[in-house]
């Protein structure tokens, strides 16, 4: 590998990271790739994430989640001056692989790389705190401290369809996940 080694190929690899690390060494081995010190030898550093809306205290709130909590992917040329300066990074545990790292496969790699690549503007995905079968209170609105149970559910609309008793009769009602409760 000695001779090969200044001109190993660039392979997608998976670095294990401590939990809560990611960002952490991200952020280091962009800034590895920034100094232009490792030329061609380290590429491109992923941490695949996606805008996740979640129903928290009856308010929508925005976060970020890893796809791959504790993990983060580097396309590098594997040597060993290149597997010591990532090991050697505040929050790595090592590669996946061990001592001797295994690279992605290539179907792997373009597996992960298009949930990650760049779409345009995308929507968050939204939470869906919510079954079908659910009993739910309904909070706010026309039909507020109705109880039903969720009949449907529209994650990319972020809404339930409720079937309450009006006059005796099931009646569906749509309503947005932050103005249902469930019912303890």
């Amino acid at each position: 590998m000695a001779a090969s080694e200044n001109t190993a190929e660039l392979r997608w690899y998976v670095v294990h990271t401590y939990s809560g690390q990611e960002t952490k060494v991200f952020d280091y081995l962009n800034g590895i790739i920034d100094s232009g010190e490792y030329g061609e030898q380290i590429k491109t550093v992923l941490m695949p994430t996606q805008d996740v809306v979640q129903v928290k205290n009856g308010k929508k709130v925005k976060t970020t989640r890893k796809f791959f909590p504790s993990y983060v992917l580097i396309e590098m040329a594997l040597t060993r001056e290149t597997m010591h300066l990532v090991t050697a990074a505040a929050g790595v545990t090592g590669f996946v692989g061990g001592q001797k790292p295994q690279p992605l496969r290539e179907d792997e790699a373009r597996r992960i790389l298009g949930q990650t690549a760049d779409k345009g503007p995308r929507s968050p995905v939204s939470e869906v705190p919510f079954e079908v079968g659910d009993a739910v209170k309904i909070k706010e609105g026309p039909f507020k401290d109705f109880d039903g149970v969720v009949d449907k559910v529209y994650p990319e609309k972020g809404k339930v369809n409720v079937m309450v008793s009006v006059f005796g009769r099931s009646t569906p009602v749509e309503v947005d996940f932050v103005h249902v409760a469930p019912i303890s």
